[in-house]
């Protein structure tokens, strides 16, 4: 009869039960996760007054016009690209470099670099001053995002665009800057990094915590800031806490935990901190309320969403050419050209 035959196919409850036998030991897979596109935030003065002294002025345009900054500041752009390779790059902008909420809270902030104290204009090279329109418009045509912020140093507006970047998380981002205030970004389990330029673009150091608790004997980018509190930073006009150096604002922020931590053992009279540098940080108590202010960077800035994605071609093909022609350029546009098409 049919129903007596056998047919060689195994029930399904057998198939099923040695199905469950054969999978049960191998593991769930988690889910892949797909690697963060790494955002680069160029601290663009940083870098053109950089190019603009590592450079000769004689690099001039055909009518005469120093072209020095240009050229090195588009070369530096391509070095980046090429070797770092950004899926996304914003060339943060100082769209003022003397904040007036910095300047109520510190009045000597930047005094020393003020050009005309009535209009409040920065100490810049004559021959700079005509090269900084040549690089917004370089960047319009290329389709590069450059973005700054009414009240904004360009420290804020990096501020802001990686404290976003880790809030949409993961995060991979490279802080590009010749100043050590962005130090206070670094932040490993964020995913932000800086690349100092100290020794130029070829020989970037690459700031993490490691290099942070190597360097400066602090454990992060927030404890940096603290660090540069105390210690004051003659360049942009903040004095310090006298007698306080390096290494003991880092031992300070160390054992305290942070600058608010410090000041709040200080206004309570603790005894071990008053026997030892405590005279000198009460002598300095006023500036140490203001100081915060003026060294941490703004990380909420209202600013716009912008594209950011570094284009692999050109924006504006006949405007670079023409600013190519014009400004005689052409190698380093080429170069630019080549890093983010290649």
């Amino acid at each position: 009869m049919a129903g007596d035959q056998d047919t060689g196919v195994p029930h399904r409850r057998a198939v099923g039960a040695v199905t469950h036998r054969m999978c049960a030991g191998i593991p769930t897979l988690a889910p892949v996760t797909a690697a963060p596109e790494k955002l680069m935030l160029l601290d663009s003065a940083s870098l053109y007054f950089r190019a603009f002294f590592g450079v000769p002025e004689s690099i001039k345009a055909p009518d005469g016009t120093p072209v020095n900054a240009v050229r090195g500041f588009l070369d530096m752009v391509a070095t980046l690209v090429a070797r770092r390779r950004p899926h996304r790059l914003v060339a943060c902008w100082d769209d003022d470099w003397r904040p007036a909420f910095r300047v109520a809270a510190l009045p000597s902030y930047k005094t020393h670099r003020l050009d005309d104290p009535a209009r409040g204009t920065e100490e810049t090279p004559a021959g700079l001053t005509p090269q900084v329109p040549v690089i917004v418009d370089v960047l319009a045509a290329f389709g590069i995002a450059r973005l700054g912020g009414p009240g904004l140093e360009a420290d804020d507006v990096a501020g802001t665009l990686a404290t976003r970047a880790v809030a949409d998380g993961p995060a991979d981002v490279d802080v590009v800057t010749g100043d050590r205030d962005l130090f206070q970004l670094v932040d490993d389990e964020g995913g932000v990094r800086v690349l100092y330029t100290g020794r130029g673009v070829r020989n970037l150091e690459i700031v993490d915590e490691a290099r942070l608790r190597e360097k400066y004997g602090v454990r992060g980018g927030t404890a940096y800031a603290d660090l540069a509190a105390l210690r004051g930073d003659p360049s942009d006009g903040l004095p310090g806490v006298a007698g306080i150096g390096e290494k003991t604002a880092a031992a300070l922020i160390n054992r305290y935990g942070s600058l608010e931590a410090l000041l709040a053992a200080l206004d309570a009279g603790e005894p071990d901190l008053l026997k030892g540098p405590g005279r000198r940080l009460l002598a300095a108590r006023d500036y140490l309320a203001a100081a915060p202010v003026v060294v941490r960077v703004v990380r909420d800035a209202p600013l716009p969403v912008v594209d950011d994605e570094l284009p692999r071609t050109p924006a504006d093909p006949d405007a670079l050419v023409a600013l190519a022609d014009r400004w005689g350029i052409e190698s380093s546009i080429s170069r630019l050209v080549q890093a983010i098409t290649g």
